[in-house]
């Protein structure tokens, strides 16, 4: 391996301002150059619209309950084997440098928060819930990323910005009860596993972010993937699906394999690292209304007027939030 370098200051490539920071800040709150936070939103919308396709293609892959295909934890786990696979082939190509000692924490939290904590509580639910109810349900996920991207690096943003976030928080929990009328006694196991999956992305996105600050956003979800093959491989390999599955199912499972676990990652981290989290993230405004879009020619789903009223509600809380954070 090759001495370690600092990727985002490649002279001509437009990085230059984008220093690895002395002090202990997060980018989310960051001074940035202007043209590096235009360049980090086009880039982060990038990432947000490969994204958008992740649940209704791992509904696509896990089937439903009715007509089921490959198992969740399959879905999960070996995703982030074949993304695994990839990062080794790309690390070695561009011969990058090993992660020093100090990135290690942050390493592990991206490897527990996005490459298996996410996928495997969203792989397991999409079986039980359609692509429209999980969309709206991780409308939440800008919120959380500032919640805990304020939390982790000791920020302080205004007091009603931690209103609104448990506004937008009762209204995720509150959704699938309203859309279902059910009680408590009735409570879907899905609807928690996807909330619980919004904190592990957002916990993900934070560390990649301050991450990409010192190497590559490319090097970043590769060695996220590549130290969390002890662990995902085995599975991988035990859980490997015994029964034929479609076509279909199986294109589901290529997509969020290459797309949604390693190349959208290559834009969502190098546009969080420009832009700043916070202000970047904002972007994921639209991946709700997207994966709601994208969920009805793929899957044949339909938009009801509770999970598009729940959806926009919630979107409006991120809106707000995501404003009140930048004033922090």
């Amino acid at each position: 391996m090759t001495a370690r370098a600092k990727p985002l200051a490649h002279p001509g490539d437009g990085l230059e301002t984008t220093a690895v920071p002395t002090a202990p800040k997060d980018p989310a709150f960051a001074s940035v150059a202007a043209p590096d936070i235009r360049r980090g939103f086009i880039i982060g919308f990038i990432g947000v619209v490969i994204f958008a396709l992740s649940l209704p293609m791992t509904r696509l892959a896990t089937g439903s309950t009715d007509a089921p295909q490959l198992s969740g934890v399959f879905v999960a786990f070996g995703r982030a084997v074949v993304a695994g696979a990839l990062s080794i082939v790309y690390l070695a190509v561009t011969r990058a440098p090993m992660p020093s000692r100090a990135d290690r924490v942050a390493l592990a939290f991206i490897a527990g928060g996005v490459v298996i904590g996410f996928p495997l509580c969203m792989s397991v639910a999409m079986r039980y819930v359609e692509s429209v109810h999980g969309s709206a349900i991780l409308g939440f996920l800008p919120l959380a990323t500032a919640a805990i991207g304020a939390w982790v690096n000791r920020q302080r943003p205004p007091g009603i910005f931690w209103g609104v976030a448990a506004l937008g928080s009762a209204l995720v929990m509150a959704f699938p009860f309203v859309k279902t009328g059910a009680t408590l006694g009735g409570f879907n196991p899905a609807d928690l596993l996807l909330f619980l999956s919004t904190f592990c992305a957002a916990t993900g996105y934070v560390y990649g972010a301050r991450l990409a600050r010192t190497m590559t956003a490319e090097q970043v979800i590769c060695w996220g993937c590549v130290v969390s093959l002890p662990v995902t491989l085995p599975i991988a390999i035990w859980s490997w699906p015994t029964t034929d599955a479609s076509t279909a199912a199986w294109l589901g499972f290529l997509y969020v394999s290459v797309g949604s676990m390693w190349a959208g990652f290559f834009f969502w981290y190098r546009g969080l690292a420009l832009g700043g989290t916070v202000r970047i993230s904002q972007v994921q405004l639209v991946q709700p209304i997207l994966g709601m879009i994208f969920s009805v020619p793929l899957l044949g789903e339909t938009l009801d007027a509770v999970t598009i009223t729940f959806g926009l509600a919630i979107v409006a809380t991120v809106f707000l939030g995501r404003r009140l954070a930048t004033r922090g």
